[in-house]
């Protein structure tokens, strides 16, 4: 049976996430759009560490509130002269919310606790309405933007931070593959998890058009930025790891990405989580340590 234009961009967007999907899907449930998500009674999630919170900025671009939420962990309290390592983590789907991947900071938590890991924050952004685009067609539709030049800016200048990495999960991970290779002097390292590259790569071939109804720049997306970043003379400075589940939609798509990388000389390594779906959750419960220790490498030791 063939589709019309309309029925296969909705097809298709059941497959890769795009905004339309959530449209068709779930038209009524889909919340609209804030920049501002908090939770009430954030303390009685029992499913949350104690550490979480959450905050917001006045971004200087739009002049709108902007909300993240931000685990500190107790040494940032017991320890008020002490400077941590922060881990930036971008979720995934669309629109943009910073309440999306919060639970993940219990892992972090449990493994700054068992002494696995040194005190580490961890932020979690919310991506805008496009989720870790920029995206001039929609107000206030900057969300890459305004994650690297104000909240990574006020994240520094608001708490005690040393050196920053950088992870995303599924539209987080495509999010994370782009501004990595636009802005790697920022991190010391990056880990896109479960990313799309297969719409990154319709998005290249497409003169920029994901689907019928969503187009961005020419070259923006992560196959073109990572031809752009291969040519390079430091492209071996930013430690890079692809983590994908092996039952994830996006598992091919992201061994096709690291061959791509491989032709072009860019280092990375990759975690492949065996029988785990397209899940950040999911892979953090069964191998997240060591995706959390790939960054700690880079940090530098706790000061005794």
């Amino acid at each position: 049976m063939k589709l019309s234009a309309p029925s296969f961009f909705v097809a298709l967007a059941f497959l890769t996430g795009s905004p339309l999907a959530a449209q068709t899907k779930a038209k009524k449930k889909t919340p609209p759009f804030s920049w501002v998500n908090s939770i009430e009674n954030l303390d009685s999630r029992k499913d949350l560490p104690k550490g979480l919170q959450h905050g917001t900025f006045q971004s200087p671009s739009m002049k709108v509130e902007v909300g993240y939420f931000i685990y500190l962990p107790p040494a940032y309290e017991s320890q008020p002269d002490r400077r941590l390592p922060v881990v930036f983590h971008l979720h995934g789907g669309r629109p943009g919310s910073e309440k999306k991947s919060i639970k993940l900071a219990s892992y972090v938590a449990k493994a700054i606790e068992t002494g696995k890991i040194q005190p580490t924050i961890y932020v979690f952004p919310n991506g805008g309405p496009m989720s870790w685009y920029n995206y001039p067609q929609i107000d206030h539709g900057q969300g890459e933007d305004v994650f690297v030049k104000e909240l990574i800016p006020h994240i520094q200048e608001t708490y005690r931070t040393r050196e920053l990495a950088i992870e995303g999960f599924s539209q987080g991970g495509r999010g994370t593959t782009r501004i990595m290779f636009q802005h790697p002097e920022l991190f010391v390292s990056a880990a896109p998890g479960g990313s799309g590259y297969e719409p990154e790569k319709r998005i290249q071939e497409n003169n920029g058009a994901e689907s019928e109804r969503v187009v961005f720049a020419p070259g923006y997306n992560a196959w073109d930025l990572a031809d752009k970043y291969g040519k390079r003379e430091d492209k071996d400075k930013l430690p890079i790891l692809l983590w994908v589940g092996t039952k994830g939609f996006n598992y091919e798509f992201n061994l096709k990405f690291s061959e791509h990388l491989k032709t072009l000389e860019i280092p990375h390594e990759m975690l492949i989580v065996e029988g785990v779906a397209h899940s950040a959750s999911g892979i953090y419960e069964k191998r997240g340590l060591e995706l959390m220790k790939f960054h700690q490498q880079s940090f530098a030791a706790p000061a005794e």
